[in-house]
């Protein structure tokens, strides 16, 4: 009876992991790789960290993907304009603020 229990919630718990959310998950997991060095040049780590969620909290999925395609190598250019373009929306600035952020680094210039 347990045991059927058991099976019962792990296939729950697997229709639940959609493959769309699946990729959006990899995606943002891959652009987070991405936007945390870039964020590194400019705050310490534990706030580049938590900077990078406000980031991508406020990235469009098309943003998301456009960023992920550079894992694994360094930011290229477009990429750091296109995290520090969206580290000065008024929603990540608000985020970045909670996190004690409370100014952009004068060296975010565009």
């Amino acid at each position: 009876m347990h045991r059927q229990i058991a099976s019962g919630l792990v296939l729950l718990a697997l229709a639940a992991c959609s493959p769309q959310q699946l990729a959006n998950d990899v995606t943002r997991e891959a652009a987070e790789s991405v936007i945390v060095p870039i964020l590194s040049d400019v705050l310490p780590g534990p706030q580049a960290q938590g900077a990078a969620v406000c980031v991508l909290d406020n990235a469009t999925p098309d943003e998301q993907r456009m960023i992920a395609r550079d894992v694994a190598v360094y930011a290229g250019s477009s990429t750091v304009q296109n995290v520090l373009a969206i580290a000065t929306r008024p929603a990540t600035l608000a985020c970045f603020q909670t996190l004690g952020i409370t100014s952009l680094p004068s060296q975010w210039t565009f």
